[in-house]
Order: structure tokens, then sequence, then C-alpha cells
């Protein structure tokens, strides 16, 4: 198998030789930089010692109770324990659940998250990638289906375009996956990083069209983004019991059983929502500061700025060189020549260092004019 280089690897080799100013602004990861919330950390130093014990793959139950009563206060939707499956973050999940499905043909974004990509890979899987464009409004629908596929992801909030698919087309989505009997995945990891509209679940969207069982559909979330505690790795999977049934069993053997002082603590995570609204206002302020000083119509949500530019290659080695800001190339996100002529800013930092970086980036697109 041939994996593609990550977009990172990419970039530092792009960027390789280029000596940038002493001040610098890293925008390129959707790695939150704010601490992670006090009560975590405590709950995580309280139960070092289960460290002594080893952890079942299908997670403490008081870590499945706080999944499920999130998903019940956020959506509305209840879950049984055999619904709802804890993880390691979504990567890993992205990752092996293509593995344990075997699907001669995938459907995933394009832009995307690379682990789409490199999991079909890893299984030999051919690969519909549906583009999202200027055109579609980065929203990805059942039409771009070609009708062969297994297993289709998709992504919303969507990371990089910052697009958010509504109530109507998440239910599009659900009644194809049961008119055409694939499975849809669908990757909600950023679905905490709004604004104004909270982003719908296809967990609601199937409650909607009437498939209470959640048949060949299954939503992912993490806490990463959530908390501010991506190194927490806690995630999970929900939806179709019988597929979920097979999946833990093929986890057993995988061995990605979570640590217990990792579940201990992010079983309290789940459970409080205070400190999410108050990441929340944070980036709330980074966007408001970004449409003052850019001048551009901010997203519904995600912390992602997915920036329109003339050359995405040219403009990332230049704002890097003259100003000492660093942000993704979009063709280095995509495939076929989809993502080429936009950038990905991450306002991930807090209100002072993000108007710094902005007025930066502004100073250097008016010189560039």
């Amino acid at each position: 198998m041939q994996f593609e280089k990550y977009p990172f690897q990419k970039l530092n080799e792009l960027l390789e030789d280029i000596i940038p100013p002493k001040e610098q602004y890293i925008l390129t990861i959707g790695e939150p930089q704010f601490d992670t919330p006090e009560f975590i950390q405590k709950s995580l130093c309280e139960n070092s010692g289960f460290l002594n014990k080893y952890p079942a793959t299908a997670g403490i139950p008081e870590l499945r109770e706080s999944m499920i009563g999130f998903v019940k206060r956020r959506y509305n939707v209840e879950l049984s324990f055999d619904e709802l499956l804890p993880v390691n973050g979504t990567r890993e999940v992205l990752f092996n659940f293509p593995a344990f499905l075997k699907p001669k043909k995938v459907a995933h974004p394009n832009p995307f998250y690379q682990i789409y990509e490199g999991a079909c890979i890893a299984i030999d899987a051919k690969i519909n990638r549906m583009a999202l464009t200027k055109e579609n409004n980065f929203l990805n629908t059942p039409s771009q289906l070609n009708g062969d596929e297994n297993l289709v992801i998709i992504n919303t909030p969507n990371n990089p375009c910052a697009s958010v698919m509504d109530m109507d087309l998440l239910c599009e989505w659900v009644e194809s996956a049961i008119k055409n009997d694939f499975i849809i995945l669908s990757d909600e990891c950023y679905s905490e990083l709004y604004f104004d509209n909270k982003p719908p679940s296809i967990l609601e969207a199937c409650k909607i069209v009437g498939n209470d069982s959640f048949k060949n559909v299954l939503a992912i979330n993490s806490i990463s983004k959530r908390s501010s505690a991506p190194s927490l790795r806690s995630g999970f999977i929900a939806g179709d019991s019988k597929i979920l049934k097979d999946y833990l069993l093929y986890r057993t053997y995988v061995g990605c059983a979570s640590p217990l002082p990792l579940q201990k603590a992010a079983a309290v995570a789940w459970s409080e929502d205070t400190h999410v609204e108050k990441f929340r206002d944070e980036y709330r302020k980074n966007f408001e500061l970004a449409e003052e000083i850019l001048g551009i119509k901010n997203p519904d949500a995600t912390f992602y700025i997915w920036l329109e530019v003339d050359d995405d290659i040219e403009f990332t080695k230049n704002l890097w060189a003259k100003k000492g800001i660093k942000v993704m190339p979009g063709s280095f996100m995509g495939r076929d020549g989809v993502g080429k002529g936009y950038v990905r800013i991450a306002l991930v930092y807090d209100e002072k260092s993000t108007k710094k970086a902005l007025m930066k980036i502004k100073e250097f697109i008016d010189e560039n004019r």
C-alpha cells in the first residue's frame, strides 16, 4: 500500500527553506490552545490509581452513561447501551471501522480529513471523492454517489470548509442509505463549536424519517474540540446496534481500550456543558475579529476559515516568509484540484494572539493586491 504524505509533512517540505520573522503564529492545525478545564484534570489525577487495572474495550458504565447523557441533552435522542460504543477519539475509529467493514468502495468528501483516504488505501477500497466546491456550497449530497458504494463518510460541520448540513439534507442521506443499502458514517466531531444555530446530528435525522433503529447509520463524535482535551482520546460511535455488536468484538481483538484514568476523566467532561459554552465564547470572539479585520462572512461552526486566494501555494509560502503566519494550502487537503485556491486558517488561540495574527494576514493581503 502507498499512503499519501500527510498535509503537515507536505507543508514542512514546502516551507523548509524559508526563514520567517521571529514573531510567528501557527494557524495550521485544529488543536485547541486553551487549557483543559481543571475539573477534568483533577479527575484524571484522582483516578491515576486505576492504572493497575486492565480496561474493558466496551468502556466503563459511567463513561457510556455520560456519552448517552450528552446525546440526550444535545439532540434529544435516547440511546441504549448497545447503540453507543466509546472509542479513542475519531481518528482511530475512522481508520479501523472501514477495516472492520471491508467495503469494496467508499465515498468521502474532497477536500477531507486525511484519515478517510488513508483507511481506504489500507484496505484497497475504491474511492469516490465527493467534491466540496463553492458551486455546491461546500455540501455533499446523495446525488454525488455512483450507486455502488458500500460505505459513505460525511463530515458536518466540515473540516476544512466549515460548512454545515441542515436537517433536510441529513434526512436525505439517511433515506438514501436505507434505500440503497449502504452504511453511512457521519463525522460530527466539530458539532459543539457553533455560534448561533446548533448543528444537527444524523441521529436526529434518523428519528425524523422513522429510522428508529438507526439502520445503516452511525455517527461519531469526540471530546477533543468540545472540551479542549485532545489527549483524553475520548470519542464515541453511535447508531445501528447490529453493526456495533460486531464492531465491539472486532475492537476487542484490536486492543484499543482506553486507559481507565482517561475514561474516568472523560466521563466527567461529557457530563458537563458550561465549560463548552466558555470555549464557544472564545471562538466567537475570534470570528468576530476575523469578520472585522478580513471582511469575511463567518462560518456557522468549527474554528476554521476557508479563505479563497489566487494561488494557495504561493500565498502560504509568502505569508510565512513575510509575516510569520503559517496556514494550510487547500490543495494539500484535496485531490483532483479540489481545494486549490483556498487556505485553511485555524483560529485556535486566545483573542489577543488571534487579533495580532489576523492583522498580519490583512497587511499581507493589502500589500499584495
